[in-house]
């Protein structure tokens, strides 16, 4: 009996809040060269061997951005590996994707994009729930030599307080 109500603990630990979402690839550049002032969640319109690809993991969004035109929201730049098995059904690794929002969001995100200095970036791509895949858009600023030294200097004076809790912790 022991052994199934350990069974029924992991299924429990199983459907929660992490299991949700699986993340495919995070631009962690871009939260070093941007100071991020807006994320709006998107969908994304792919076809069946990216999909299988993205499954794979096989995506880089180092380099990658998005541009409005004619209305509509397009990640550039974000590569996907041609899936091996697709063989001529394959797609091009670097096309412009179209992405999914909301017309209020997309308006929105319209006049952040074209405000000076303000960029639109993918930071991050996950499965949701569901098994469908998001895009996490970033509404950012560049970051100045100085800014980017201050967020270091932040950072490990954050880390140096974590690692000092714990040792307090432990003793």
């Amino acid at each position: 009996m022991a052994s199934k109500k350990s069974k029924s603990k992991k299924k429990a630990k199983a459907s929660g809040p992490a299991s949700q979402s699986k993340t495919i690839s995070e631009n962690r550049k871009a939260k070093h060269r941007f100071e991020i002032l807006q994320q709006v969640e998107c969908g994304i319109v792919l076809i069946g061997p990216e999909v299988k690809s993205l499954r794979d993991g096989n995506i880089s969004l180092n380099e990658a951005y998005v541009r409005v035109e004619k209305g509509e929201l397009w990640l550039v730049g974000a590569d996907i590996a041609e899936y091996r098995q697709a063989s001529f059904w394959n797609h091009k690794p670097k096309r412009s994707r179209k992405l999914l929002v909301h017309k209020k969001e997309l308006d929105k995100l319209k006049d952040k994009a074209f405000t000076k200095g303000l960029t639109l970036i993918p930071l991050r791509m996950y499965f949701n729930g569901r098994g469908i895949v998001k895009v996490v858009v970033g509404v950012g600023r560049g970051k100045n030599v100085h800014d980017k030294r201050e967020s270091k200097k932040n950072a490990d004076a954050r880390r140096e307080i974590d690692r000092q809790m714990k040792s307090a912790n432990r003793g």
